[in-house]
Formats: C-alpha cells, structure tokens, sequence
C-alpha cells in the first residue's frame, strides 16, 4: 500500500527532540516510575516498562538512573504520584492535536495547556473531540532503501495490520497494539531495524499546512512539546 511522503517530518522531529535530551529524560523517568508502578518492576513481566526501558536506552540514559527509578517506583522510597491526563484540541488550520501528560498537578497543567493554545491560535477541544481521528497502533519506519518485499514479508508473517511505503521509499509497519513486541523482535530477528519503533497515536488523515501556516503551527507544537507536564504531543499536520 502507498502512502504520502512522511519521511522529512520523521526526521525533523527526531532532529528537534535529539536538541532537547534533558527533557526527553524527564519524561522517560516519568514513564518508567507509572510503568513500574502500575505493572511491576521486571520487565519480563511488563510490556510498558519494557518499552519505557528501551526508549531510555535510545536516549543513552546510563543504566544505572534507570535501575533507580525503578527500584524508586516500586520499593519503599517515597515520589511524587503522578496522574495520566489527556488533553485535545485544534491547532492551525483545524488541525487536530492530542497532548499526553504526566501531572503532579492537574489544575497547574490544564492552565498551561489551555494558554498554549489561546496564545499560538489554537483552540483547547473536549475530550474525545479529536481523538476519534487518530488509532491507537504499534508503528515501526523502515529508512528508504530498506527491503520493501522483506519487511512485508516478515512484518505480515508476524502479525502486522498493513505495510505502508511512502513516496520516497520510507516504509510503515503498522501493529495492534498487542502485537507491537512480537513483530517488531520477529523484524529485528531477521536484520532489520526501524528507525521508530513505538506504541503512538496515529493521525487517519493528515492536513496540509505550508507558509506561514505551517510556521505558526510549528511554533504551537513546540510551545505544547515544551511544558514540564507534557509527555507525548500526537497531530495530523503534514508541514
């Protein structure tokens, strides 16, 4: 199956979270102590810490801040609780975006994301106002030049729902998100490494946004990327 271009905005995005490590960290702690809480410090036995743990790795963070923040999750040392809460809205152009956060303070972050929006010219929606536009799917990129017939190959004898390549040779293995680990380790089994490799939402349709539209739209993102409580920011703009 064919799909439009994709592979500059994956880039882009690596490249502008690969500037901001120190927050990428934070939110991987944060993960990693929900993780562990809520299905148990061994890995083995939870998926969403596994997965937690291979993101922190993928950020180079040493291996012994992630034993401690797991051992912190589920031992006696006290921390901070910290509450999922799902933000959606509109952003540039009726584009729709879901903000993921962790919070500590559900007032203080429902403030900052509502002026995020007001400020940059969005509009904060209700919940479930955008999410019926995205899926809930595990998501593997393959960089152009990779075997289209392999990754198919191996993707769909594992498991996978579709494989998608774009027009300039990037290719889409999308996974229930049940399935994700299975096809991914059945993919990297047979030598092939994605690029992306995560549980996510993802947009059904996108919005195409240039110019100055895409400037402003841009400038939303990064100011919804860059609250404390922010964890994961989905949207259907193509820019």
């Amino acid at each position: 199956m064919a799909g439009h271009s994709k592979w500059a905005n994956i880039q882009h995005r690596k490249g502008r979270q690969d500037e901001k490590r120190g927050k990428i960290w934070t939110r991987i702690v944060r993960e990693i102590t929900v993780a562990a809480r809520q299905g148990g410090g061994d890995p083995a036995m939870n998926p969403r810490l596994r997965l937690a743990i291979e993101k922190a790795k993928a950020a180079n963070m040493p291996a012994d801040r992630v034993k401690y923040n797991v051992d912190k999750a589920t031992g006696s040392l006290d921390g901070i609780t910290y509450e999922e809460i799902r933000y959606e809205g509109y952003g540039i152009g009726g584009a729709a975006i879901i903000i993921d956060t962790m919070t500590d303070n559900k007032v203080r972050t429902v403030a900052e994301v509502r002026h995020a929006f007001s400020k940059h010219g969005g509009n904060m929606g209700t919940e479930g106002s955008v999410a019926f536009q995205f899926k809930h799917v595990g998501q593997m990129i393959f960089a152009p030049g990779t075997s289209e017939d392999k990754v198919m190959e191996v993707a769909l004898e594992a498991g996978a729902e579709d494989v998608i390549t774009d027009d300039e040779g990037a290719i889409e293995v999308l996974t229930a998100p049940a399935d994700f680990e299975a096809v991914k380790t059945a993919l990297e089994a047979a030598g092939l490494t994605a690029e992306i490799a995560t549980v996510t939402m993802r947009a059904e349709n996108t919005i195409e946004l240039s110019g100055e539209d895409a400037e402003r739209m841009q400038k939303l993102l990064d100011v919804l990327e860059d609250l404390d409580d922010a964890q994961d920011i989905f949207h259907n703009a193509a820019l």
